[in-house]
């Protein structure tokens, strides 16, 4: 008796953005993982930047990222928990757990929804906006010491 590979379902949903260009055959090169290795160090010192500004600003990290999602949602001034959640890439519950601890802490309000009473806004609030304001400046700042790597590959900020 043999044993069989399981077939895996095909996915109905689109490609994601990576997947937008077709994969070339052939092995990596050292320039490859080069590239690879350049855009994996500055994205963590990135991200030891963003988490110590947040931290000085007197916000968590993930509270940071939160009122930047909120005021990032495209078309309008609030975000729906479930915008939130799909965003920070988390459960919904710890988003409502994290919602309750910025609202606590006076960064954001909440309120239904006119048309769709299950939905739950999150707006910031004026204290929000500062602190919102402040860090992404200084992220703005540190970003453009990416500006090089972005335009060898032909992206720009």
């Amino acid at each position: 008796m043999s044993a069989s590979t399981p077939s895996t379902p095909q996915s109905s949903a689109p490609p994601s953005p990576a997947s937008d260009k077709p994969i070339t055959g052939g092995a990596l090169t050292k320039s490859d993982f080069e590239a690879l290795s350049e855009f994996r160090y500055r994205l963590r010192r990135f991200l030891n930047f963003s988490e110590t500004a947040a931290r000085e600003g007197g916000i968590t990290p993930q509270q940071y990222l939160l009122l930047l999602h909120v005021k990032g949602i495209p078309g309008r001034d609030w975000a729906s928990i479930s915008e939130l959640a799909e965003r920070l890439q988390a459960v919904h519950h710890s988003v409502v757990a994290l919602v309750a601890r910025c609202e606590k802490a006076g960064l954001v309000t909440r309120s239904q929804n006119e048309s769709d009473r299950r939905v739950v806004e999150v707006h910031l609030s004026p204290a929000g906006e500062a602190c919102l304001a402040s860090l992404a400046a200084q992220h703005r700042n540190e970003l453009s010491t990416f500006a090089d790597i972005f335009h060898i590959r032909g992206v720009h900020l």
